[in-house]
Formats: structure tokens, sequence, C-alpha cells
């Protein structure tokens, strides 16, 4: 069920409705159903993996909590991290290490035909299963008690906002508002109402405004050639950012219905001043998941330069291989993890936070141009692709004007569309920019009657206006 459907637009009245109607014991039990309709909507027979993956990390717990011996205790969380792992490489890894291994065995002279699974991605299956693997480990550490109520635990698991693409909640922070009782809050609920608003916008005004270019151009790019490729890296960085950051509002505000409040997935990555910053902007919820889980683990910061790097680069590759089955996301995140570490080796301790004014203007557009750049690896097919988009983006370069005109040309863009389109970033950037020392949504809902009725007119019938006429496009991260 996407949320940009009718069905979802039928679907979240409904259980809004029933949720405040039922004494808050029933709740969990609508919230659980919900989650599991929500979800078996796509193929219902998918359902079993998350109720495996429900019922490993539950009885893993339970069972960490009843150990005294540790040796016990770390290979109860030994058999619950293969078992979740296993179900993960199975369905999304499996084909994609069986070719790997083909080619390798093929350069040594021993080709072989890769052995090819053929079914679905299970939609979230990434995202549920960190979940649950948070919540073991951190049942391990003793950071969090075992819990004991597998309805409660289920309902956490699941939980239709953030279910099929994140954020991807911690065990303290959602588990115990699932388990208390919430009273219906007017303003709670306009907020939710005015975030799902704002993610809207950003999936359907802009994200699948764009997303014909970018998809005619990404799906090949042999076709094309000079500013149309370039153009085409630029609204794939905005698409990326407003699909996904759209869905974690969307689910955030949809959690804020329920008296529910999910973490703040997205802070204007694209403002950021260094790679650092960019990474505390960008999907926290994955950002932190890998510094907590993967990083501090290996050693962190508390090892020499070298190590370091190392730690540095290890979590960023396995960060770009969560993303995809595909060589194009490892690079990906290579290249976030090399740059990364010539930042603490050319600028130590600086996060570029403390830059004002032009120096900070400047080192926002270098980091926006690196990220745009690494977005090739991300939205490419193969490297093959990445690198003809590379090696042919400034083909005719030497004539500006007609380089500039020709990318817009080839790409069928009107005249009129980037009008519209350009107000609407403009709304974006503004948002964004403000957003970095204020909730622009509660202060906007702090103005007089007529100001802010005025603002959400506006707004509504601008998205009216600049809906696009193209099919309902599923977001991005659903493939992950």
């Amino acid at each position: 069920m996407l949320f940009n459907s009718l069905s979802f637009a039928i679907f979240l009245p409904v259980v809004f409705a029933i949720y405040w109607i039922l004494p808050h014991k029933f709740r969990w039990i609508l919230l659980l159903a919900a989650s599991y309709w929500f979800y078996m909507s796509w193929h219902p027979e998918y359902i079993v993996l998350i109720l495996f993956t429900t019922v490993v990390s539950y009885a893993a717990g339970i069972a960490m909590e009843k150990q005294s011996s540790a040796g016990r205790k770390k290979l109860i969380l030994a058999l619950a991290c293969v078992a979740s792992l296993g179900v993960l490489f199975f369905f999304k890894y499996f084909n994609f290490v069986s070719r790997s291994l083909a080619r390798v065995l093929s350069c040594f002279g021993m080709p072989v035909d890769p052995i090819v699974l053929k079914f679905l991605l299970p939609v979230g299956i990434s995202f549920y299963t960190f979940q649950t693997l948070s919540y073991v480990i951190d049942v391990y550490r003793g950071t969090v008690p075992a819990e004991h109520h597998f309805g409660r635990y289920a309902t956490f698991v699941s939980f239709f906002p953030q279910l099929v693409a994140g954020p991807i909640e911690r065990t303290n922070n959602l588990l115990p508002q699932i388990k208390e009782e919430h009273v219906f809050d007017y303003k709670g609920a306009s907020h939710g109402l005015k975030l799902m608003a704002w993610g809207f916008f950003k999936k359907i005004v802009i994200a699948d405004t764009v997303s014909r270019y970018t998809g005619s151009v990404f799906d090949n790019p042999q076709s094309y050639q000079g500013f149309a490729l370039v153009l085409a890296t630029l609204l794939f960085t905005l698409q990326i950012y407003c699909d996904f950051s759209g869905y974690s509002e969307i689910a955030k505000g949809s959690a804020e219905l329920m008296g529910i409040r999910l973490m703040t997935n997205f802070k204007s990555p694209y403002f950021s001043a260094s790679i650092r910053e960019f990474w505390s902007r960008w999907h926290i919820s994955l950002s932190t998941w890998f510094r907590d889980y993967v990083y501090i683990p290996l050693g962190g910061n508390r090892v020499g330069k070298p190590r370091k790097a190392f730690n540095l680069l290890l979590t960023f590759l396995v960060s770009g291989l969560w993303h995809g089955a595909n060589w194009t996301f490892v690079v990906w995140g290579g290249i976030h993890g090399i740059a990364q570490i010539l930042e603490d080796l050319f600028f130590p301790g600086k996060k570029g936070k403390e830059a004002k004014g032009i120096v900070r203007a400047i080192r926002v557009l270098v980091v926006f141009a690196f990220c745009s750049f690494a977005w090739i690896f991300f939205a490419s097919d193969s490297i093959g692709d990445a690198f003809y988009v590379i090696g042919h983006a400034f083909d005719g370069i030497a004539a500006p004007i007609p380089y500039l005109r020709s990318g817009f040309t080839t790409l069928g863009v009107e005249k009129r569309s980037l009008f519209f389109f350009t107000i609407s970033l403009g709304m974006l950037l503004l948002f964004d920019l403000r957003s970095m020392k204020t909730d622009v949504i509660l202060a906007i809902s702090k103005k007089k009657t007529f100001v802010r009725w005025t603002i959400y007119i506006l707004f509504l019938l601008w998205m009216i206006l600049n809906v696009p006429t193209t099919k309902t496009q599923e977001f991005i991260y659903f493939q992950f």
C-alpha cells in the first residue's frame, strides 16, 4: 500500500478513528492488525518473513535475559543474528553473490553458470531486519530489557508508518510508546497532518515531477551526453532527497496521529558544510545504526589513525551494500567513506558547522557537488553506466550557451514547467534553510489565524496545480 494512493487515503482515517475509540488495552491489537494488513497489500505471503524475524528476535531477547552465562548470551545473540541476516541474505544478496562469484571464476578460466533464484525482493526487509537486530543487540548489552508481551513486540517490529522504509526505530523510543496510554492531542494530530502534507509535497510535486527525466537518462545513459547528463544528476540529487525524506515525514506525521513520535530522519542535509555533517543530517536512523552497531564495535575513534580509517571505510562499504545488491552501491558507500577519511586527515576536528557566511556557503556548495557526483553511482544500473555519465557529462562545454540549452532541449524540459518547478524548489530551499534553526510547521501554526490559513490554502492550491499527470510512483527506498 503506497502512502500516495487512494487505498491509504481510506486506510489511515479508518485506523485513526478506531484507534481513538478503542480503550488503551486494545490499541496494540488494532495497530498490529493494521500493520499486517498494510504490509500484506503488496504480497501477502511475505508476511511469513516478518513473523519469522519477529519470533526469532523475541525468543532470543527472552532467552538472553534468562541466561547468567556471558558465553551463552553471546551464542544466542549470534544465532539470532545469523537467522535474521540469513533471511536478508537469501532474498536480497544470493543472486548478487552468485553472479559475482561466477564472474570471478570466469576470470580464472573457470566459466560457470550462476545460480539465479527468481523471486521478488520483500518490501522493507532491510529496515525491519535492522530494527530487530538493534533490539537483540541492545538486550544483549543490557541497555534495554527483553519485551515479554509478544503482541506489543510484534507491533514494534511491524508498525505500519515506518515498516517498509523507516526510519529504523530504536527499542527505547518506539516500544515504550506502543505500551503507554495516549490521550488525544489536537495540536499533535494537527502537526502530524501538516508534516504529512509537506512530505507529500516533496514526494509528489518535486520527486515525482523530476522522475520522468532522471528515469529516462539513467535507464539508458548512452542515449544522452553533455549537460543532459549533468542536469539528470542534479535532478536525481533532488529526487532521492525529496522522495526519501518525504516518505519519512509522511511516516512521522502518520504516527503522530496516533500520539506516537518517530525519530527525525533528515535535517536539511544539503545545507551541510562537510561530509561528516552531511551524514549527521542524512538518513539519520541508518547512519546512527551503523555508528552504534558497526563503527563503534570495530573500535570507532578509540584507535590509531590507520585503524580508524579502516573502520570508517568498512562501515561505509557495508552501508552501501545495505542499500542494494549491486556494486554501484558499494562504490557509492566507498566514495563517502574515502571522503570522510580525507576530511579527518586534512581538516581534523572541523565539521564545517563553525564556518560562517561566505566560507560556509562555499563549503555547502562543494559538499552538494560532491554528493551529487556520488549519486551518479547510486542511480546507475552498472559501474560502466556511471563512468559513461561521468565521462560524457561535459561533452560540448567549450560552447557554454549551446551546451546548457541542449541539456534542457534533450530532456524535453518546457519553459512553463521549469518556471513552476523553480518556485517549488525555492519553497523547499527556504523551508530547509529555516528548519536548521526552528520547526517551520510549528512556527507557522503560531501565527495569526488569517496568516496561517492563507499559507495553508495557498500551499494546498499550489500542490493541486503541480501534481504530475504521470502515474503514481513508488518510493525509491521500497527497493531496499
